[in-house]
């Protein structure tokens, strides 16, 4: 069976991805901190006849992320699709907002090496074997203001940016190689509870462009807009 793995796994957008590949026929490699969270979404899905396994690891620690992949990896025989898209719904140390004129190096560090850096990590832990076997998807996840940036989130905007322009890169570098790397980026409030304004999204209407990207390979990027 094929593989995804998901970096950043949890009980709604990575759910909703698990199981929109899961029930396809994908054996499912979930990622992400807290190991009881993952081992109860595992249940989750297995009750529904999904295969998955908790790989803990964190996005922060570049060496637990790569050592997670290849585990997983080991565990299914190979990934054929790794999805990105951690999300700081709790208070991660370092990660703060901050509007254009008030961005430092000291609060777009932090962003870059949860969204970048973390990217990165997890790509070169599976890209090496995707380009030998000829075949593979890399997906990548951002917000909104990776295209249409607002003031609010100057340095996240910033650092979700640089990820945007570097899985477009990687789109173009790999074309005609039978990888196919493209983007995500949610222009809505996941799930309930966000400001007054901005739209919303349940994570079941934002997963199927995950699987539309896996399944045509012809586009380097979707925008969900809410």
């Amino acid at each position: 069976m094929p593989t995804i793995a998901i970096v950043g796994a949890g009980p709604g957008l990575g759910l909703a991805i698990a199981r929109t590949f899961g029930s396809r026929g994908f054996d499912v490699a979930l990622i992400a901190r807290t190991k009881d969270k993952l081992e109860t979404l595992v249940a989750q899905l297995g009750k529904e006849g999904i295969t998955a396994e908790a790989f803990p690891a964190d996005v922060l620690d570049r060496p637990s992320l790569t050592t997670a992949l290849e585990a997983a990896a080991d565990r299914f025989g190979g990934i054929d699709v790794l999805e990105y898209s951690p999300a700081p719904h709790s208070p991660v140390p370092g990660l703060s907002m901050a509007v254009p004129s008030e961005v430092t190096v000291d609060n777009l560090q932090p962003q870059i090496e949860y969204n970048v850096y973390g990217a990165l990590a997890a790509a070169a832990a599976v890209l090496p074997a995707m380009r030998q076997a000829g075949a593979g998807t890399l997906l990548f996840t951002t917000g909104g203001g990776s295209v249409h940036p607002v003031p609010m989130l100057g340095n996240v905007n910033a650092a979700a940016a640089a990820l945007r322009n570097w899985v477009l890169n990687l789109h173009n570098e790999l074309a005609g190689s039978g990888v196919h790397a493209a983007h995500v980026a949610i222009t809505a409030w996941i799930g309930e509870g966000g400001p007054e304004g901005i739209p919303s999204a349940t994570p079941e209407q934002i997963a199927p462009l995950y699987w539309e990207l896996y399944e045509h390979r012809d586009q380097p990027e979707l925008v969900f807009n809410g």
